[in-house]
């Protein structure tokens, strides 16, 4: 299907994309446009401005700042992600995640920064964010704001930008000491979008875990954190049937959709082990 008619813009600086952003009502921005395009040609999105921020420079750099943050910049690639020394060395396990994502045609050209304002409840991306206690940087009219990524993703295909602002980068806490992360992901095929999947981050106190997160993906229309879980998995030693024992139940809290790819009751067994492995992931993480 062909593209509505629209108009194109293609700013050089920040400050001439938040003033057009916020001139126009129906305005959405353009990155990688993997997804955005995409919908557009099925008419789902219908905006009358495309702003092109491909043309700003300085926005797809990955670097760790003197405090031990990691910074990326929403314009970086997925693919630059994979190959990137910086994340490899600090969080690798989102270096794999992104490396994982779509095939590479879209990894050449899809962006952190694209995914994360999509916000699609089977996106990879936003659950793993959420564990990692991630920082989205907002720039707009009136400057820039921090926000957690558990209040940023609202709902589906809803994040906490306002008229004008725009995504401009990722900052990730320096990591912890002893703390691993995990993903684990059922996906219709290879290559294909979720059915259900998990990520993980677990600190070990001695033989024990301490701080312990967890967040499930495709069983709703946000990032859900497994709390319960959570709760009974600190202070426990890290065993497979101590995992076991403290997934069960997890999805009866859930009330994940039926499509064509799974049913809701499926969705909710399937958190039970994705959640499992994603823990059992970190662990392992941890202990290299």
């Amino acid at each position: 299907m062909l593209l509505k008619e629209v108009r194109y813009a293609r700013p050089e600086t920040l400050e001439d994309a938040t003033d057009i952003l916020e001139s126009n009502k129906n305005a959405r921005v353009l990155a990688g446009g993997q997804s955005l395009i995409n919908v557009m040609k099925h008419r789902i999105a219908t905006p009358e401005v495309l702003v092109d921020i491909g043309g700003i420079s300085g926005l797809d750099w990955v670097q760790i700042e003197e405090d031990g943050t990691l910074s990326v910049g929403a314009m970086a690639t997925y693919d630059g992600l994979h190959h990137s020394d910086e994340l490899t060395q600090t969080y690798p396990i989102l270096a794999r995640v992104v490396g994982t994502l779509a095939d590479q045609q879209v990894r050449n050209r899809g962006t952190i920064g694209g995914n994360l304002c999509y916000s699609d409840p089977t996106s990879n991306l936003p659950p793993l964010m959420v564990v990692m206690e991630a920082t989205m940087v907002v720039t707009g009219p009136s400057g820039e704001r921090r926000v957690a990524a558990e209040d940023y993703f609202r709902g589906a295909y809803e994040v906490d930008l306002r008229r004008g602002e725009m995504l401009t980068s990722i900052s990730l806490p320096a990591p912890k000491e002893n703390t691993g992360y995990g993903f684990a992901i059922l996906r219709v095929n290879a290559d294909g979008w979720g059915i259900v999947h998990a990520s993980a981050a677990a600190t070990l106190e001695n033989s024990t875990l301490g701080d312990c997160r967890l967040a499930l993906g495709c069983v709703a229309a946000r990032p859900v954190r497994a709390e319960a879980m959570e709760s009974a998995l600190r202070g426990e030693e890290p065993t497979e049937e101590n995992i076991r024992r403290a997934s069960a139940g997890l999805g009866n809290e859930l009330d994940p959709v039926s499509d064509a790819h799974a049913s809701s009751d499926y969705r909710r067994r399937m958190a039970e082990v994705m959640a499992r492995r994603a823990i059992l992931q970190a662990v392992a993480e941890t202990r290299r």
